[in-house]
């Protein structure tokens, strides 16, 4: 411990204690906040990855945090979805794409809500990405510009993709955000929102991308772990060994301490193995050990496989906590590649003849015109209100 621990110093890791959360007494199968500190967190990763040393083994682990995900969070295998009957409108035609706003049951009575983004002058099947957002005080997520810009940018150049609410952001007012249950419906509710992308007509299922930053991003790797029909998983600013996620919506449910195992957010983003991966790291939140911890761990996962070609981390230690442009310069990047987009399709060609990407063609709406339900689109009767009712529909 002691040689490992010199040797992060030495890489000028930030291994403060002040920063490790205290255990809850009162649910101490929680692990929440910055748990541990980093350089044991470090350690713990490191050696939980010397008892896999072959892709059975490893998938022996793999299936025992997936029971882990769905038993800590209460997941039915066959949750109660309501019928996907979609509520569009506010079609508008922009430069390369369309936007509108959209609004579907997930559980019978909580209504899913968000912005469809789609190409235009693009024919055959298109992928899809599910865009799930972070955390903001203003309890706005999806008509952010940092969403809008990423959207927006993806549908020009060939993916159909949907921004969606969390709970008690932008549209989704049936509840307030800390629900007791917020991690489990939020589940439900990423589920359901790749439900309908992959109900829509001209969508290519094989081809399916999530993507989301802080918040957002545990939601990108805990729907990758999931649900297998997502093919590229591109979790920005938020895969870390020793931070559990700060919100009740990440980790007020005991998915990393079970009665059988504890697990970390850098273990279960491997479950993503040996689908496209890749970590968007910074130097100024809790993403700062990327290069020398987490990214490494999940290059032994992927090696398993022979697929260390398919994990990838960029890093930006100048930078902080968002989904700012250069952060999406490389999901884009890495998005278009493996599932086929067009980057051509925004790229703006410099003097040197490569290309930066063009995100001034897109068009920030003003959030009101983002809304879903509105005087003349008002939500629906059967939608329940309240933190208790919508607790009921979770039992």
């Amino acid at each position: 411990m002691l040689r490992f621990t010199i040797s992060l110093l030495a890489s000028g890791l930030c291994l403060s204690l002040a920063s490790v959360a205290q255990p809850n007494p009162d649910r101490p199968n929680l692990r929440q906040g910055a748990y541990y500190p980093e350089a044991v967190a470090a350690q713990r990763l490191a050696d939980t990855a010397q008892t896999y040393q072959t892709r059975a083994a490893w998938e022996k682990r793999a299936t025992l945090l997936r029971k882990g995900l769905r038993d800590g969070m209460e997941l039915p295998e066959r949750p109660n979805f309501a019928p996907l009957k979609p509520i569009r409108h506010s079609l508008r035609q922009l430069d390369g794409y369309t936007v509108e706003n959209v609004a579907f049951e997930s559980l019978p009575g909580f209504f899913v809500t968000g912005n469809l983004y789609r190409p235009v002058g693009i024919t055959g099947k298109r992928p899809v990405v599910l865009c799930p957002h972070g955390h903001s005080d203003l309890l706005e997520g999806r008509t952010l510009e940092a969403v809008q810009q990423r959207s927006a940018t993806l549908a020009r150049m060939g993916a159909v993709v949907f921004a969606f609410d969390m709970l008690g952001y932008g549209d989704s007012k049936q509840c307030e955000h800390k629900l007791p249950k917020a991690l489990k419906l939020q589940a439900l509710n990423a589920i359901r929102s790749l439900d309908f992308l992959l109900s829509l007509p001209n969508v290519d299922a094989s081809r399916v991308g999530v993507t989301g930053e802080s918040g957002g991003g545990t939601q990108t790797f805990l729907l990758a772990a999931l649900d297998p029909r997502v093919t590229v998983v591109v979790p920005v600013v938020m895969v870390s060994a020793h931070f559990f996620g700060g919100c009740t919506c990440e980790s007020g449910m005991p998915i990393h301490k079970r009665p059988t195992h504890e697990t970390t957010n850098a273990e279960l983003a491997a479950l993503s193995a040996p689908r496209p991966l890749l970590l968007v790291s910074d130097g100024k939140d809790w993403t700062k050990n990327t290069p020398a911890v987490e990214f490494p761990y999940m290059q032994k996962v992927y090696r398993l496989y022979g697929a260390e070609d398919k994990v990838a981390n960029v890093h930006l230690p100048n930078e902080g906590h968002d989904y700012g442009p250069s952060k999406r310069d490389a999901a884009y990047r890495f998005l278009a590649t493996h599932l086929g987009l067009d980057l051509n399709r925004v790229l703006k060609k410099d003097q040197l003849g490569s290309g930066t990407i063009d995100e001034s063609r897109n068009t920030l709406l003003d959030r009101e015109a983002l809304r879903v339900f509105t005087t003349e689109h008002p939500r629906p009767k059967q939608a329940v209100q309240g933190d208790d009712a919508v607790m009921a529909l979770l039992k």
